[in-house]
């Protein structure tokens, strides 16, 4: 038994990491949704039609053979898309090499005005097809995982809801159903130029709400409530399922779980200039800002990251294996994007800052305490490539110093020395290419620094650091 002890000892602790760090990532945002002018003829008959357009059209296949200006008669608009992308390391890891994953998504929306002559009604379904291998799970073992679309290969529902706008210049804005968070808060626009996961739904939620919280590939049931009180200030506030997960898993996306937890989010958004602002003739347009500060509140029950249920170190040979458990968790955050720069001959050629913290101070029940994002992107970085993006992002997740005591409670009572996890690093190059209006070519390069935070490989060591290159395509169809 003393033999296996260790063994055992590390299993626990690897399987505490896997539960609590589902793959939670962030997809590239869904380009303009085409819209089609009933004024303008439908693209030229035959099966190359589309052809006729493919230079200047934002999607690949046009107004498919009439398709889209049918659908846009009866307020109907269509999205396809279809990310591609090889990644793979070239040093460190558990193993190198190249793995591809790819996902489609399909956006379909209905506008209750057009459709129905009802105004500011707008109804939503999304649907996924995650398909490919991972490379964060299979080479990587990385916290901060290295794209934002990889998941467990599935078709699944994604979104499903209806948005109603109220009230003078639509100050109240209500939407019910089901909702992926990480597609209104938390977010910071131009950090969702980046291939990292962490870029979109961050680090800290993704390893502490139950299921990763309801964030791409999953969602959960609830209603959020959007409020402009006057301009340049927007609350959110909204109230979802605890878990995105029904009985464990919701493979396909139509479990609708609604358990007994809850989990409430509210967020303040301070924007200059506010919307419908004007600029003076011959005034400089000045450089925007926005600032976001909230939190969230989960009623679930959530397992001690050192503690069994008698106050004994999991770890302890002693220990009955039973976490203790803990009633409710929460944290704070704040997200800030701010224009610094504009070139004054050509307005499109930018540069913006962005930044987002978020923390918490409950290390007894929480892999990760703190998370970090932030970085730099450059709009139209080279003259007549106005549509082009480079960035240079950076990462940082602290894990939770009990989760650390119990690492070192391992080696104390197996007389090992395993490393003791802290925190990780990582930093992100990357360039999207707009080679026509509907694809985009994305060379990416990121450096990890301390993988897992310190986990240790199989031997017993702690990951070298790794250098993942790669390249990724978004297409619009």
């Amino acid at each position: 038994m003393q033999a296996i002890r260790p063994f055992l000892c590390k299993t626990l602790i690897a399987a505490c990491l896997a539960c609590a760090v589902p793959v939670q990532a962030a997809p590239p945002p869904m380009m303009n949704i085409p819209v089609t002018d009933d004024n303008q003829p439908a693209s030229s008959a035959g099966v190359f039609g589309f052809l006729d357009g493919i230079n200047r059209s934002s999607a690949l296949l046009g107004d498919m053979w009439g398709l889209r200006s049918d659908l846009s008669r009866q307020g109907i608009s269509l999205e396809i898309m279809e990310t591609s992308e090889t990644l793979g390391n070239t040093s460190g890891g558990t193993k190198k090499g190249y793995k591809y994953d790819g996902l489609t998504q399909i956006l379909g929306q209905l506008d209750t005005q057009r459709a129905f002559s009802h105004y500011g009604g707008l109804f939503n379904v999304s649907l996924l097809n995650i398909h490919g291998n991972n490379l964060s799970a299979d080479n990587l073992q990385t916290l901060q995982t290295a794209s934002g679309i990889e998941a467990d290969d599935a078709t699944r529902l994604w979104e499903l809801w209806y948005d109603q706008k109220f009230l003078d210049e639509d100050r109240l804005d209500v939407k019910v159903g089901q909702q992926s968070l990480d597609q209104e808060f938390m977010v910071s626009a131009d950090a969702l130029y980046f291939v990292n996961t962490m870029f979109g739904w961050p680090m800290l939620p993704s390893a502490d709400l139950p299921g990763g919280g309801p964030a791409y590939p999953l969602s959960a049931p609830g209603a959020r409530i959007s409020v402009r009180p006057v301009d340049g200030v927007t609350v959110l506030a909204g109230v979802f399922n605890g878990t995105p997960l029904k009985n464990d898993e919701n493979k396909h996306g139509t479990g609708f779980p609604w358990s007994a937890g809850k989990l409430y989010i509210a967020e303040m958004q301070f924007s200059y200039p506010a919307l419908g602002s004007m600029v003076e003739p011959g005034q400089t347009q000045p450089l925007g800002w926005t600032y976001r500060l909230g939190g969230w509140y989960n009623t679930e029950d959530f397992a001690d990251m050192r503690l069994d249920q008698n106050g004994l170190s999991l770890v302890n040979p002693a220990s009955n294996g039973m976490a203790r458990q803990h009633s409710s968790n929460y944290a704070l955050y704040a997200v800030a994007d701010k224009l610094v720069w504009r070139d004054e001959h050509y307005p499109d050629r930018t540069a913006g800052i962005f930044a987002r913290v978020m923390g918490t101070p409950l290390k007894d029940r929480n892999l990760i305490v703190f998370s970090l994002n932030t970085g730099v992107v450059f709009h139209s970085p080279f003259l007549n490539r106005p549509a082009d993006t480079f960035g240079i992002g950076a990462g940082f997740a602290q894990v939770s110093s009990q989760l650390a005591q119990q690492e070192i409670d391992n080696n104390l009572y197996n007389g090992t020395n395993n490393p003791i996890q802290s925190a990780e690093k990582f930093i992100e190059l990357t360039y999207q290419y707009q080679l026509k209006p509907w694809i985009q070519i994305q060379p990416d390069l990121q450096y990890v620094i301390n993988p897992g935070a310190g986990v240790a490989n199989e031997a017993g060591r702690q990951l070298k650091n790794e250098l993942v290159i790669g390249v990724r395509t978004n297409i619009s169809f």
